[in-house]
């Protein structure tokens, strides 16, 4: 298996390398903007590594990956799009231009260097793409918008690639965390209180997650699970989850989250 993964430098995008990289016979590229720790990370995984260093809204940047994947491997069995950041503000104070920079980075992005590769994903077939949105792209939250904005659209885009590639034995799974613990956001307080504890998870759990939506070849997987409750109350009680979120719960639900950080999935 040769598989791609972007954002792969920290959180859920190295996690998701290190588990990919326990699979028989597989080979990774990662992608990411800091160098050194592509390096440390390619350097420290038991199988064959090769890395491109890219800020995946720069506008070269899908072709210069495709041209890496072209020299390095002659195939691709799985594209793993994870890199994402949030900026918080509110619409009043951030306005259009943080709307504007984060879809730029969650959708924009993903959706370029998905149009590059996917004539390879094609032809290595049956292959896989995993698009990991957020738990944020089916509940929105006071001061993540945009965020959500950004992971709504990539849910919805993500269900129409999967009716349209499935013909060409290409899988598209989704994977939709909630609170994930990084190194920016330990979730000391969330984890302190045993009434709270259960709604943070780590990235090893979202690695395997990705891996059940991509290889594994399930539709969507939400981490926690739980949290897939949250997406149903929004349909069917859509005024109960907003009264939530808008009054006594936005206090919990507008702490920086691993899912909503800047480093959450790995840049």
């Amino acid at each position: 298996m040769i598989a791609l993964v972007t954002g792969a430098s920290s959180g859920i995008g190295e996690a998701t390398a290190r588990r990919l990289a326990r699979e028989p016979g597989a080979e990774l590229v990662l992608v990411a903007r800091r160098e050194d720790r592509l390096r440390a990370i390619a350097a420290s995984l038991p199988v064959p590594v090769t890395y491109v260093v890219a800020d995946l809204t720069e506008p070269d940047s899908p072709e210069r990956v495709l041209a890496h994947v072209g020299e390095h491997h002659e195939r691709l069995d799985l594209l793993v799009n994870n890199a994402g950041a949030a900026w918080r503000a509110t619409f009043s104070d951030g306005g259009y231009e943080n709307v504007r920079r984060t879809m730029e980075l969650n959708f924009n992005s993903v959706v370029r260097l998905t149009e590059v590769l996917l004539p390879r994903l094609r032809a290595s077939a049956p292959s896989a793409i995993v698009n990991v949105a957020s738990t944020a792209g089916r509940v929105s939250r006071p001061g993540s918008g945009a965020y959500s904005a950004s992971k709504f659209a990539l849910a919805g885009w993500s269900d129409s690639l999967y009716a349209e590639e499935r013909q060409y034995g290409v899988h598209v799974g989704l994977v939709l965390p909630g609170f994930i613990v990084t190194e920016g956001f330990p979730a000391a307080e969330l984890r302190e209180r045993a009434s709270t504890r259960w709604v943070v998870s780590t990235p090893e759990r979202a690695a395997e997650a990705i891996y059940e939506a991509g290889p594994g070849r399930r539709p969507e997987r939400y981490v926690p699970r739980p949290y897939a409750l949250a997406a149903v109350a929004r349909i069917v009680l859509p005024g109960l989850v907003r009264r939530v979120l808008a009054g006594g719960g936005a206090k919990l639900m507008t702490t920086r989250t691993g899912a909503d950080a800047a480093d959450s999935q790995g840049t």
